[in-house]
């Protein structure tokens, strides 16, 4: 049992270093789940699609899934951790650099520039998103509204985000018909 959650941990490991995530994965996936034979060709289909329809990363749900299936919690613990360890040891590097270099000028004028580009990033999503949300087919008044009625209540009624998402989920079901 030590063997496998090992086993699964530095497979895992090995995907988050060596993909770049989402989609990237699956063929990793695939590969180390057949070569072990943890998994059928099918068995990680099905955990591929229950991966996308799950919210969350692609890549820790797939982990999580093919974890469990492989040796119950503890795989899936040690797959999890598995796949978030590239990710945690970049983080603590570069919280480490940056602890070290935080009163450098060099520092202060990068941080400088990145935030104002991390804003237009954000823009640029939001625009292009809005193009696709509510001007699809003419302009979707409804979506419009929803979008329009959530930023006033997190802006000035400050509203906590999970029960704006909740009341935009319910008003875009109710609005395009689901209900």
């Amino acid at each position: 049992m030590i063997k496998t959650l090992f086993q699964l941990f530095l497979a895992f490991a090995k995907i988050g270093f060596t993909s770049f995530g989402g989609t990237s994965m699956i063929p990793l996936i695939m590969e180390e789940m057949l070569s072990h034979n943890w998994m059928t060709a099918d068995d990680v289909a099905n955990i591929v699609a229950i991966a996308e329809m799950t919210p969350g990363s692609l890549g820790v749900n797939c982990a999580t899934f093919a974890g469990t299936q492989t040796a119950g919690v503890l795989g899936g613990t040690a797959a999890v951790i598995g796949v978030l360890t590239p990710t945690l040891t970049l983080t603590l590097v570069a919280a480490l650099f940056f602890q070290k270099f935080r009163e450098s000028k060099v520092m202060l004028y990068i941080m400088r520039a990145v935030k104002p580009i991390c804003v237009g990033m954000i823009f640029a999503v939001l625009i292009t998103l809005s193009g696709s949300t509510y001007f699809a087919e003419g302009i979707s008044w409804a979506g419009l509204g929803i979008g329009l009625l959530c930023f006033w209540l997190l802006r000035k009624k400050k509203m906590a985000i999970p029960k704006v998402i909740g009341i935009a989920a319910v008003l875009g079901l109710v609005c395009f018909g689901v209900l």
